[in-house]
This record gives C-alpha cells, sequence and structure tokens, in this order.
C-alpha cells in the first residue's frame, strides 16, 4: 500500500489546501488540488507499470527508450472524482475510460449499515487491462467493491486493479481486502484514523462531491 504523505513533498501543501475550511471556500482551488493529487498519483502508479525497450528517432539519432507497453483503464466514480480522475487522464493521456455513478442511498435508519446504489455503468473491456479505479474518498469501500464486481462480471478480468483515493480508512481497507478477490494495490495519498458512526472519515475533510461542485439536494 502506497500512502503518499508519509514522506515530505509538495503533495501535502495541496492535501493541507483541501482539509482548510477556509480554502475549501474556493472551489476552483479545491478542484484544482484535487487534479494535481490526481497527477501526482498517476506518476506514482506508472512506476509499477510494464514496460518495454523501444527505439525513437531524435533529431541526430536513434535513442532507446522504455515506453509503457499498453496505457490502462481508467475507471472514475462520479460525481466527486471528476476532478482528481482528470488529473490522472492529465498524465495516462492515451488511456480508454469508464464512468460508474453510484452512491449512499440516503436511509431513514441512520443507524443501519451504508448501502450503495450503483445506477450507471459505462465501461471498455478491462480483460487483461491493468485498471486504475480513482475515487476521492475511499470510506467504507463499498463502491469500490459493487463497482470492481459489476465490471469483473460484465467487462472482462483485468491483469490487476490499482485503487487510488485521496483519502482512505483503515475499515474501507479491510473490506476491500476481505470482498475483491483479483490481483489489487492500494494508492492513497493520507490514511485518515477512521469512520465514525455514520461512516464519514475522520478527520477527513468534508463532502469532496459538494465542496467542488456545490450542495446537492
Amino acid at each position: 500500500m502506497f500512502i503518499l504523505n508519509q514522506q515530505n513533498s509538495i503533495a501535502n501543501h495541496f492535501l493541507a489546501e483541501l482539509r482548510d475550511i477556509h480554502r475549501q471556500k474556493d472551489r476552483l482551488r479545491f478542484r484544482k488540488n484535487l487534479e494535481r493529487l490526481g497527477e501526482i498519483m498517476a506518476y506514482e502508479i506508472s512506476r509499477e507499470l510494464e514496460y518495454q525497450p523501444s527505439s525513437i528517432e531524435s533529431p541526430f539519432q536513434k535513442v532507446e527508450v522504455s515506453l509503457i507497453t499498453q496505457q490502462p483503464v481508467i475507471i472514475t466514480v462520479m460525481r466527486a472524482s471528476i476532478p482528481f480522475y482528470q488529473g490522472v487522464l492529465n498524465f495516462f493521456d492515451g488511456a480508454d475510460s469508464g464512468f460508474v455513478g453510484a452512491f449512499r442511498k440516503e436511509l431513514e435508519n441512520k443507524e443501519a449499515p451504508v448501502e450503495i446504489d450503483l445506477k450507471y455503468i459505462a465501461a471498455p473491456s478491462i480483460n487483461n487491462r491493468y485498471v486504475i479505479i480513482v475515487d476521492p474518498m475511499l470510506a467504507t469501500g463499498k463502491s469500490f467493491v459493487q463497482s470492481i464486481n459489476n465490471l469483473l462480471s460484465n467487462n472482462g478480468t483485468p491483469t490487476e486493479i490499482h485503487i487510488a483515493s485521496v483519502i482512505a480508512t483503515p475499515e474501507g481497507i479491510d473490506h476491500i481486502r476481505q470482498n475483491l478477490k483479483v490481483p489489487h494495490r492500494f494508492w492513497t495519498c493520507a490514511l485518515d484514523e477512521e469512520l465514525n458512526a455514520h461512516s464519514y472519515i475522520i478527520p477527513g475533510l468534508g463532502d469532496a462531491g459538494d465542496l467542488a461542485f456545490g450542495p446537492k439536494l
């Protein structure tokens, strides 16, 4: 598991601004910081993909380089993940993309376990491909599991899945590990303390979708 803020880098400034209740009032900056962290995470993930030797023509002679064997498939869980996804796509600019509409059901019993409603999936084949599934908030992990299992049933079996988030919880990581049966790795900018009684990340940063795009009804 890769945790970005375990080492000092400029990424910690972007993450700090995402959490800061005063900086959060600037939606443009909030989205931009999500995008920046997506770019950083894409770079880190790129180091683990398969490469092959290639030759290119420079102005004076051929140059031997190592290039990615195959671009990954990037799956984004809407809506909060769109800026984070854009950052990943900026680096993997030749990648195929898929889109998932998954959200928490609003239950009358606030003490009941969180349920995920999966309304929409549009994705290419992921068979024998490296898949990067991105969602800034890995809370319970249920939306990741439900989305991935749906993809496995309808879109093929990937070589490996890279699960990328901005903030994750130990509970969410454990839930995915227990329920996902294909090879996968975790990439997050921060591993926070816990989920509270209502399954929100503590300390977290609030509702990423609302902060990026405005409150929903």
